[in-house]
Formats: structure tokens, sequence, C-alpha cells
């Protein structure tokens, strides 16, 4: 059973997660599809997810009262995370596939163009270059299946992150 801090924060914490992610996205989408590409924006969704998983982590422990085992610890950030997730997910879904299908589109030469300016920057092959782009134009990464897909892959991603956040958040007096 699940103490009902870990569950209430991991819920609440989680939406906070999904709803600033889903945020970020709208804001990029409303503003500029080519920051999509921008290596700084992946920097600062990571900023505010670190900062939130920190908060939430932090907030949980003083609320037990210090004594936060490891598990409780990953079980907080992780049900946050994944909900995080989900969420982002689902508002990625409706916006590329249902509410602005020409977006995915867009974005997808808008991703081929980066990767072929980096590929070429690097002094990357002629012949390597089309097969990456033939490779490219055969997946679109906002297709309802690649970004379900990668939403699996950020759930294992987090739960990395999870085991690091929870080995520093434990209490140091329970041993486990």
């Amino acid at each position: 059973m699940i103490n009902e801090v870990i569950k209430k924060n991991g819920i609440t914490y989680g939406v906070i997660i999904g709803v600033a992610s889903a945020l970020v996205t709208a804001i990029i989408y409303s503003v500029d599809l080519n920051l999509f590409t921008a290596w700084w924006m992946g920097l600062i969704g990571i900023a505010i997810s670190i900062t939130l998983s920190i908060i939430l982590l932090s907030k949980t422990k003083k609320e037990l009262n210090g004594v936060f085992s490891f598990k409780d610890a990953f079980t907080t950030y992780f049900i946050a995370a994944v909900i995080g997730i989900l969420i982002s997910t689902c508002f990625n879904i409706v916006l590329f596939n249902f509410v602005d299908p020409a977006a995915k589109d867009a974005l997808s030469e808008i991703m081929i163009k980066y990767t072929v300016g980096m590929m070429q920057k690097f002094g990357a092959p002629a012949s390597s270059i089309n097969e990456t782009i033939d490779k490219m134009k055969e997946t679109n990464p906002y297709s309802t299946f690649e970004l379900l897909k990668g939403s699996i892959f950020a759930m294992v991603f987090s739960a990395i992150f999870g085991l690091i956040f929870a080995a520093f958040f434990k209490s140091k007096t329970t041993q486990e």
C-alpha cells in the first residue's frame, strides 16, 4: 500500500510537470517551430523537470518527518514522472495529430534540415546523409505511434533519474 502523502504529492507534481511540459510545447509551437531543434530549449525543459522533482522530493520528505526510504523516494518521483510524461504525450498527440497535423510534417522537414546541417558540419559523407534522410522520411517522430514509443523510452530514462534522486533524497538513517 502506498503512503497517502507519497501518492498525493506524486500525482499533484505529476500533473504540474505534465502541464508545464505541455505549456512549453504550446509556447514553442506558437512562437516558432524551429525552436523544437534548439538545444537550449531542451535544457530549459530538463531544468524545469529537475527543479520540480527536487521540490517534490524535498516537500515529501519534509511531510514524512524526514523518514524517507529509498523505495518511497523512488515511488514518489516515478509516479510524478509517469503522470507528467503521459500528460505531455497526450497533449502532443492531440496537437500534432488532430489540432494541426500539418505541423508534424513541417517539423519533420525542420528536423531533416537540422540533421543534414549537423551531419555536414561534422563532415559526414553524402551517402550517409542521404541514408539518414531516407530513414527520417520513413517515420515521423510526431505520429501517435512514435510519440507513444517515445513516452516508453522517457519512462525508462525517468526510472534511471528516479534511482539517482532516490539515492540522494532517502533518509540517512534508513537501512535497506
